[in-house]
């Protein structure tokens, strides 16, 4: 058997299946316990699971892309930040108010909350003071250059709380799909356990079920 949970399912659902739809099969588990009831018991369990997994999957290629598209925010509006520091950086060398109020001096930072906390400061305080823009104008950065760029790190920051929106969605969904898989498995092992009891001397009905028979 696959030990992966695509696998596992997959042998749920054929094991479940089988015993359902094969009558002598079927008979003999019912002496064990194992009536129709009980035998759609375990089937709902595997639909479940397999629902659930395919919830998880769904949640986490949502955080995928989620993730794929605040990189890209981050790195279009990082791209004229970048830019516009360095140009300051220029036209604000004299003005040692300026350089504190938009964060001129020193790295940027790598975390991204870093990032946006120095950037928002900038392009805030930039379009806060006259002085500034003036200063920024001779070098070809307007104030609406600068307003653009501030709604795209804006932009970053609500792609950050959608993405880690996500993270926690998908999250939930594994613990959500990991809870359903452990009560298939239960089920799963006592009824293997069980078959291979009821249908001892019978190696091709424990084939229909999927279970190999160890040589």
């Amino acid at each position: 058997m696959n030990n992966t949970l695509e696998g596992r399912l997959l042998f749920a659902q054929n094991a479940i299946t089988n015993a359902i739809n094969y009558t002598e099969v079927k008979n003999l588990l019912t002496e064990f316990g194992y009536t129709d009831k009980r035998l759609q018991e375990g089937r709902q369990l595997y639909e479940k699971a397999n629902e659930l997994q395919v919830k998880q999957q769904k949640e986490y290629g949502d955080q995928f892309a989620a993730t794929d598209a605040l990189n890209a925010a981050k790195a279009s509006a990082n791209r004229q930040y970048v830019n516009h520091l360095k140009l300051a950086r220029i036209a604000l060398s004299k003005d040692r108010g300026a350089e504190e109020s938009l964060q001129l001096r020193g790295d940027r930072k790598r975390t991204l909350s870093g990032w946006l906390k120095q950037s928002r400061a900038f392009y805030a305080n930039a379009l806060a003071s006259d002085e500034v823009l003036a200063a920024l104008g001779r070098f070809g950065i307007t104030s609406e250059k600068l307003t653009a760029v501030q709604q795209e790190v804006s932009g970053v920051e609500q792609a950050l709380n959608r993405q880690l929106q996500e993270k926690g969605e998908a999250q939930a969904a594994t613990q959500e799909r990991d809870e359903a898989f452990d009560a298939l498995q239960e089920w799963m092992s006592d009824f293997i356990a069980v078959a291979r009891i009821a249908l001892e001397g019978q190696p091709q009905y424990l084939e229909v079920l999927g279970v190999v028979q160890p040589g």
